[in-house]
């Protein structure tokens, strides 16, 4: 296929997107305006050297850059503007649904209330889903470097808006910070009536996805490469449908593999794991959604029933409800079916 088809296929299949951090699609000209709004110096004299500090070797400097360029975030409208840029991007990408995080840590730990924060993403959120027609999850992240005490402080500041909250998830350094130190915090979570999500098994082991699953109680893994190393673990996601949501470009990025072409995911499709695609933090990493799914087809040479498969799995293991996931997995059945009469 070629690379132009290949393009255009993917432009036009409904997506949904569930792993996302608001605070990681924070494109360098949105970040220099609000600096300036909000009169702060960036380390950074100009776009273009931002965008060439974005070169990691691993997770850890791609976070030490990623809290720096949070710095600038200080008002609603802020947050606001950083929730807009993202929903008009991926609209342009023909994202349906988005699932997305934010980390109210990140802010709440230099003074920013959480009234702030929350309020600007939310009135974001809606705004989407009037003007642009994309539903929306809404999940609040601890950071595992933080202490659990931390994220329980964090719990508690959220209760007030745990009609607007669906979830919680778990994300920064994962090595050394395992599932198992937010034990009782994601049990505290779930008493609260939110659902749960961990990252484990990015850079952690294997182990880190069982913790996850079985300390945590989550019902989905945001990453989870490592599974393949455990046949027991890869039957338990299959037996029990566990989503797993994938960053392909993210995972380059940070080393976490060399080579798109090294990337699992069409294994984990062919053991019948319920793999999905999303950008993680597209503004660092080069890339939205349909950079995810085009530059994995590419260098895996995907047909197009496993990209089918992959825009399927993404609402499936979504926390729409049944009657919407009927709808949009038969949206993006139709549309495959329609790229066959046209013998593409």
């Amino acid at each position: 296929m070629q690379s132009i088809e290949l393009l255009k296929i993917i432009q036009g299949i409904p997506k949904a997107e569930l792993h996302l951090h608001l605070e990681g699609s924070f494109e360098p000209e949105l970040m220099f305006e609000i600096a300036k709004r909000n009169k702060i110096t960036l380390p950074y004299d100009s776009i273009e050297s931002v965008k060439q500090a974005y070169k990691f070797n691993n997770l850890q400097e791609f976070l030490d850059i990623y809290y720096a360029g949070a710095q600038v975030l200080l008002h609603e409208q802020d947050f606001f503007d950083l929730t807009w840029a993202y929903l008009t991007k991926v609209h342009s990408q023909n994202v349906v649904h988005v699932e997305v995080f934010f980390d109210p840590q990140t802010h709440t730990d230099r003074g920013v209330s959480f009234d702030v924060v929350i309020k600007g993403i939310y009135r974001a959120l809606e705004k989407g889903k009037s003007e642009l027609n994309i539903s929306f999850k809404l999940i609040m992240s601890y950071l595992r470097h933080l202490s659990e005490e931390a994220a329980f402080e964090t719990l508690e500041a959220s209760l007030p808006y745990k009609d607007i909250i669906d979830g919680v998830g778990l994300d920064s350094s994962e090595i050394g910070n395992p599932p198992s130190k937010f034990e009782k915090v994601f049990k505290a979570s779930a008493a609260q009536g939110y659902k749960l999500v961990a990252h484990a098994g990015e850079e952690g082991p294997s182990e880190y996805i069982w913790e996850a699953l079985d300390i945590l109680k989550v019902e989905r893994i945001d990453h989870g490469n490592r599974c393949l190393t455990d046949e027991a673990l890869v039957k338990r996601l299959v037996d029990e449908k566990i989503a797993l949501t994938l960053c392909p470009t993210s995972n380059v990025a940070l080393k976490v593999i060399q080579h798109m072409n090294e990337h699992p995911v069409a294994k984990m499709l062919d053991k019948g794991i319920m793999a999905t695609i999303h950008s993680d933090d597209p503004a660092y990493f080069g890339g939205y959604m349909n950079e995810n799914y085009y530059e994995t087809a590419k260098a895996l040479n995907l047909t197009l029933e496993q990209i089918q498969q992959l825009a399927i799995n993404g609402f499936e293991a979504s926390w729409l409800s049944e009657s919407s996931k009927k709808k949009h997995i038969g949206d993006v059945i139709e549309y495959f079916k329609s790229l066959d009469l046209q013998g593409e």
